[in-house]
């Protein structure tokens, strides 16, 4: 058998070099994947470094989070109420400043894996201090700061370059004077660091004279840190907290693992496609070969072959044809994974402070999944070669016929019982998950796995459907083309499976093209109608940087300079802070199991400007000091009502708000959950962002006159502006559209290597229709109507798989802005668009399938 398969692949390269490119492509695909879902989570794992790695003791004013580690407290601690005390060796002042800095492009320098970058006190005290300096020095003037090597390396800074840092209540330039590593790591588990001399940072802060938010404390030697933990916490009573800095770095650490964890999932989720993309155009074009070696494979039969060596025989092959591809897919992987570097850098997710992964698992994996999905295609390939009887040889082609129903009818059920059980999943997450966007993004994963499994189904029953889809077709071809729409029709309703096969791989890619496309469609359709009809400001001053959590945010002074220009009639900044719900506690989802905490992002705006730049839904709220209005949406779930006291937990600690009322934000783009006035965000986040000024009055000219001075603005009108925080809602669609265009080209790619095979496989039938009288123009015109067929029943798979996916999230995620509700020139656009790439590779195949030599189709196979 391994001669017989060495013969094969000597004799038939040209054949198999289709195959093998398919294979190539499709391992390629998995391996960029598994490549960098390795980056992300060593990018993760990278920044498992803690600043508090010299610390034995954290004092912290106030309380914390439990929930968020890398919070701030919301309370202050005097310096000299923890130093000098008994077991304290040394003692250095911390505060965390959320910042954002800018490269020497001018651009948002984005932190590493979706965290943050964070203002720091330079630590003096070398018993403390786990900074170690690459370059320069330390910082020791106002204006000077250190940064970590990521945040150098992503915004090309080095020691004497400048960085515009936008801080919670000025922005500045500092210069750069020195570059550090964490414990041999780029950044810290908290994200980036710019370092600066302490009282730089306190001001920044504003924190009184000689207090701040935490205290590191080293413990004297021979001073266990339990004990000294002990004592500090009698001695400040409930005035801080008192943590082991090895807990907290512990804790870190699980928090990484977790995200890491996270993350594998999600880009397990896109990998999957990949492989069953990959699975699903090797198994084709192996079936296909098979076809074309039904002659050969029948005299092995004939001569005593057993079906066992067949199928050995096919395996051999594909163990071949495997390694090869595994090689050539692992190497073109590399490029496939800094594309997704690349989308997923520019919606806010950088992992670019990992290394390429060149390791054995980097390797290996890859390598073995490559041949794991070439043996998985070939499975059926060598059970349907098994299958061969010993009379097929002496026919002159293979006739391709379905075969027995039942088989075909139980192997679909399997797989559509697969499905199912993704789109049971979704009955599950409703009940656990309470509504929001985080359910809606669940539900519709399970139910586009599903939609993937199915599709698998529809493979399986497309023989099925080619027999009245190709006396249709034949009957037009016979009404245009005579004689050779009449032979069209009968070679397709005799060769079911070759026409399904590269109908299959049509379908996948309309399926691919149009769902994702009627998704982001009716998403923008309502984000668009939604948001305009909320705004009902005539401009807005936006941010043209971005973070990890959207839009960078404006300097603080904006507003102030917007009421100041001619024209202006209202003017209002939209802040923004994350809160954490403490009272009423939230609903038990799941009996038994501590609630989930919930957290809520507030906007903060002007009560007497907001009616006149928003029209929220609900009755209007009147929002005084110590109010807040909350959607109903979140009322709902946390069983909240009007007038009621709710506790939430801001920056500085725990505040009482009493709630005024409910209103609704359809557009979910200005305040989704939460909404305050100012001097309530300032009692829950002194320091919270401006996301955006809103501005009713005053021209555009006069606006950007007012902003000439702030850095990173710029005046945009309403439509702008809801396309623009829209964006920010939908992040993460670069990296989908990365894979579905990849995985589109494989699909595209399966679909022209099956058309050119099949041409090849009837070789022998186009040189003798030739030799009898038929015209090059006729078979030209035979291919053709057969590549209709695949056209007509692509496209109705694909576009019933696609609409049918988006009608099943829509109703099971209930949302609005998820509804198959496209204009029909989508629809015609994509057939279109499925007839041109079928024609397109079709037409080679029809010119060499028409200029056969009768002798060569003599001593074809």
């Amino acid at each position: 058998m391994w001669l017989i398969a060495r013969r094969s692949f000597t004799e038939g390269w040209m054949r198999l070099v289709a195959t093998l490119l398919a294979a190539v492509f499709s391992i390629a695909l998995i391996a960029g994947s598994l490549q960098f879902t390795l980056r992300a989570q060593q990018a993760v794992a990278g920044s498992d470094a803690s600043e508090y790695s010299r610390a034995d003791v954290l004092v912290q004013g106030g309380t914390v989070d439990p929930d968020d580690v890398d919070g701030p407290p919301d309370g202050r601690i005097r310096l000299d109420r923890v130093a000098g005390r008994p077991g304290v060796a040394a003692v250095a002042g911390d505060a965390m400043v959320q910042v954002t800095a800018t490269g020497t492009d001018g651009k948002t320098i984005m932190p590493p894996a979706g965290a943050g970058t964070t203002l720091r006190p330079w630590v003096q005290d070398p018993r403390l201090n786990p900074y170690e300096l690459e370059s320069g020095r330390a910082p020791s003037a106002d204006g000077e700061v250190a940064v970590v090597r990521h945040l150098a390396r992503a915004g090309h800074l080095d020691v004497g370059s400048t960085t515009q840092v936008l801080m919670p209540r000025r922005t500045g330039a500092m210069k750069v004077v020195g570059i550090v590593t964490v414990q041999g790591h780029g950044a810290v588990a908290a994200g980036d660091l710019l370092l600066a001399p302490p009282e730089t940072v306190r001001r920044a802060a504003g924190l009184p004279a000689g207090t701040w938010q935490a205290v590191w404390v080293k413990a004297a030697p021979g001073v266990p840190e339990a004990r000294l933990r002990a004592g500090l916490h009698r001695h400040l009573g409930g005035a801080a907290t008192v943590r082991s800095a090895a807990k907290v770095r512990s804790t870190q650490s699980d928090n990484l693992s977790s995200d890491s964890a996270s993350l594998g999932g999600v880009i397990a989720m896109l990998s999957s496609v990949a492989v069953f993309v990959g699975l699903f155009v090797v198994a084709n074009t192996f079936g296909t070969l098979v076809r074309q070696r039904t002659r050969r494979l029948a005299l092995l039969s004939a001569i005593g072959a057993t079906p066992r060596q067949i199928k050995r025989l096919i395996r051999l092959e594909a163990l071949g044809l495997g390694v090869v591809a595994s090689i050539g897919g692992v190497l073109l992987g590399y490029p496939v994974s800094g594309l997704l570097t690349t989308l997923f850098a520019q919606d806010g997710f950088d992992i670019s402070a990992a290394d390429a992964q060149f390791g054995w698992v980097a390797l290996a994996v890859p390598a073995a999944a490559g041949i794991l999905v070439t043996q998985l295609a070939a499975w059926r390939a060598a059970r349907r070669a098994a299958g061969i009887s010993p009379m097929q040889a002496l026919r002159a082609t293979s006739d391709g016929g379905t075969g027995r129903a039942w088989p075909r009818l139980l192997g679909a059920a399997g797989v559509f019982a697969l499905a199912l059980m993704f789109y049971g999943a979704v009955f599950a997450i409703r009940s656990e998950e309470p509504p929001g966007p985080d359910r809606t993004v669940a539900v519709a994963m399970m139910i586009l796995l599903g939609s993937m499994v199915a599709v698998s189904g529809l493979a399986v029953l497309a023989p099925f459907f080619v027999g009245p889809l190709g006396g249709l077709v034949g009957r037009a071809g016979t009404a245009v083309s005579g004689e050779a729409g009449r032979l069209a029709r009968a070679t397709i309703t005799r060769s079911p499976h070759r026409v399904s096969s590269a109908a299959s791989s049509l379908m996948l890619g309309v399926a691919l093209v149009l769902a994702p496309a009627l998704i982001v469609m009716s998403a923008d359709a309502r984000f668009e109608e939604t948001g305009t009809r909320v705004m009902a400001a005539d401009h807005a001053i936006a941010a043209t940087g971005k973070t990890a959590d959207g839009a960078a945010p404006l300097s603080p002074d904006a507003e102030a300079k917007v009421k100041a220009a001619p024209g202006v009639a209202h003017a209002t900044a939209l802040t923004s802070a994350s809160v954490k719900l403490v009272s009423p506690e939230p609903p038990r989802l799941i009996p038994d199991e501590a609630p989930a905490p919930v957290y809520l992002t507030l906007t903060g705006a002007d009560p007497a400007a907001l009616p006149s730049v928003l029209k929220l839904g609900g009755r209007p709220l009147v929002l005084g000091p110590g109010q807040i209005g909350l959607s109903g949406t979140v009322m709902r779930a946390n069983k909240i009502k009007r007038g009621q006291r709710v506790v939430v937990r801001g920056a500085r600690g725990r505040v009482a708000l009493t709630v005024a009322g409910g209103y609704h934000d359809p557009s979910h783009l200005f305040a989704d959950q939460g909404l305050v006035a100012p001097a309530t965000m300032d009692r829950l986040d002194p320091a919270a962002p401006v996301r955006t000024v809103l501005v009713r009055g005053g021209g555009e000219a006069a606006l950007n006159a007012a902003i000439a001075g702030v850095p990173g603005a710029e005046v945009v009108d309403r439509a702008a502006y809801v396309k623009t925080a829209a964006g920010s809602m939908t992040k993460g669609l670069r990296v989908v559209y990365g894979f579905i265009a990849m995985a589109l080209v494989l699909a595209l790619f399966g679909m022209a290597t099956t058309v050119s095979m099949s041409v090849a496989e009837r070789t022998r039938e186009f040189g003798l229709l030739g030799a009898v009288g038929a015209t090059a123009a006729q078979i030209r015109s035979i291919v053709r109507w057969e590549a209709a067929t695949v056209v007509l029943l692509g496209t109705l798979l694909g576009l019933g798989s696609a609409v049918g996916t988006v009608v099943g999230i829509h109703v099971a995620s209930g949302s609005s802005f998820l509804r198959p509700n496209a204009p029909w020139w989508v629809f015609a656009l994509v057939a279109v668009g499925a007839a041109a790439v079928t024609l397109a590779t079709s037409a080679l195949p029809a010119r060499r399938a028409s200029t056969v030599p009768v002798l060569e189709a003599a001593k074809a196979e």
